[in-house]
């Protein structure tokens, strides 16, 4: 099979991806890429791992690969979800080497786009029962630590039913201290935790400084934390604190963070009506009726579904509060994607015009949204996708901070290497 050329990637990335997008994944600006895509400048060769790796990141472990073991970071990925944080890591040669998602769903999806032949491990379900000194070694801890116990939604749901949150919740939120029992048995280079903005300020702050006292005190880490807005990569809105830390001393900074200042807009995203929406093999027509050019009618809510949501806004409008359903149009950034978007839509529904009711996104525009690449496959149900990607994390970003943390876990490791080796070359005493 021919190798396809930097210029041919670039075409297909452009099928998908702004001329913004690709410079920012690159790290060129947006004239340069116009050059690059009209012939004026010959595309450089550095463009096509790059490319590639923003085209398919579930094959970026083939590229670390051919850059040499020095370069690659084994990863164990905790709480994995669907691999959206795995995804982020492997784009820049990391290697995951435990996986454990608890979730029969998440666990199909998840080995549906990471297959055990192609990772060299086996999933595992509960982390809870396991033990830390079964972990393999490795350099980074990956976990998106269940969100619900700390999240607005889910604090207002357990107040509601009497129920426990934040750490007083048996079942979710002491998982956290799990992820601490790992690091503490294996002592990784470095760690990387993502949740929920409102981690910082549940309890008053004292959650989020029992994390801090844990992180740093008792397990001697250095930590560094910061919410970042998904709508930097892609046409949604959606605040997540991303907490690293590192085993040792280091020189990292979010300074390095590239954020694009203006991301995409809701139409990067949508279905094509136009006749160049690409054709999936693993999709099909199950989405997108590609012979009509138009979105699956079942994805367009029932008179009495939008009835009822008008009422309901009209209702609470009325009381002068906020809530009510999101109407989001090609140039929006929408709301953020919740794990409840099956039962109604209301926080992320596409206008289709005056007079028409309005529609949901598919679990394919869903992916988009959170920036997974249309190479990611969905096995399952739309109301388990649904719930997958709305429990997901927003991939480039991952990808991003993966970017500027490597550096740095990459001379942690070398330092304890040669450490080591300097330790064995001393003469017994």
């Amino acid at each position: 099979m021919t190798q396809a050329s930097p210029l041919e990637l670039l075409k297909q990335a452009r099928t998908r991806f702004t001329q913004k997008e690709i410079a920012a994944h690159v790290g060129k600006d947006i004239k340069t890429v116009r050059r690059w895509e009209k012939g004026d400048t010959p595309c450089p060769a550095m463009l096509e791992p790059a490319l590639r790796a923003m085209l398919f990141p579930t094959s970026a472990r083939q590229t670390s690969k051919r850059a040499g073991k020095a370069n690659s970071a084994r990863f164990i990925d905790l709480f994995a979800g669907i691999g959206g944080i795995r995804m982020g890591f492997e784009s820049h040669g990391g290697q995951c080497v435990f996986t454990s998602e608890w979730n029969d769903f998440s666990q199909k999806t998840y080995q549906e786009n990471f297959p055990n032949g192609a990772t060299q491990h086996t999933l595992i379900g509960d982390i809870v029962t396991y033990p830390a000194d079964a972990v393999p070694d490795h350099d980074i801890l990956l976990g998106g630590f269940p969100c619900q116990p700390f999240s607005i939604a889910g604090v207002s749901k357990k107040n509601a039913l009497g129920r426990p949150h934040g750490f007083e919740c048996s079942t979710q939120g002491t998982l956290f201290f799990d992820v601490a029992r790992i690091i503490a048995a294996r002592r990784p280079a470095a760690f990387l935790l993502e949740n929920v903005k409102n981690l910082l300020s549940h309890d008053k702050g004292r959650t989020f400084d029992v994390i801090l006292q844990t992180l740093r005190n008792e397990l001697g880490y250095e930590v560094h934390y910061r919410v970042i807005d998904g709508a930097h990569f892609t046409p949604q809105h959606r605040e997540r604190i991303i907490i690293v830390g590192f085993r040792g001393k280091t020189s990292f900074s979010w300074d390095d963070l590239r954020l694009p200042e203006e991301g995409p807009r809701l139409a990067s995203i949508l279905h094509r009506t136009d006749g160049s929406e690409p054709v999936l093999p693993w999709d099909a027509d199950r989405f997108f009726d590609h012979a009509a050019r138009r979105v699956q009618p079942k994805y367009t809510l029932t008179p009495k579904l939008w009835t009822y949501l008008q009422n309901y806004a009209d209702k609470h409008r009325a009381a002068g509060n906020g809530f009510g359903y999101g109407m989001a149009y090609p140039q929006s950034v929408t709301r953020t994607l919740s794990a409840r978007y099956h039962k109604d839509g209301s926080e992320i529904l596409v206008y289709q015009g005056e007079k028409q009711r309005p529609r949901r996104l598919t679990p394919r525009e869903c992916a988009r949204l959170m920036g997974f690449p249309d190479t990611y496959r969905i096995p399952v149900s739309d109301t388990q996708a649904y719930r997958q990607f709305g429990n997901s994390v927003v991939v480039p970003v991952m990808r991003e901070v993966a970017r500027i943390m490597l550096p740095h876990v990459r001379a942690l490791t070398r330092a304890a290497r040669d450490e080591s080796s300097e330790r064995a070359a001393e003469p017994a005493l």
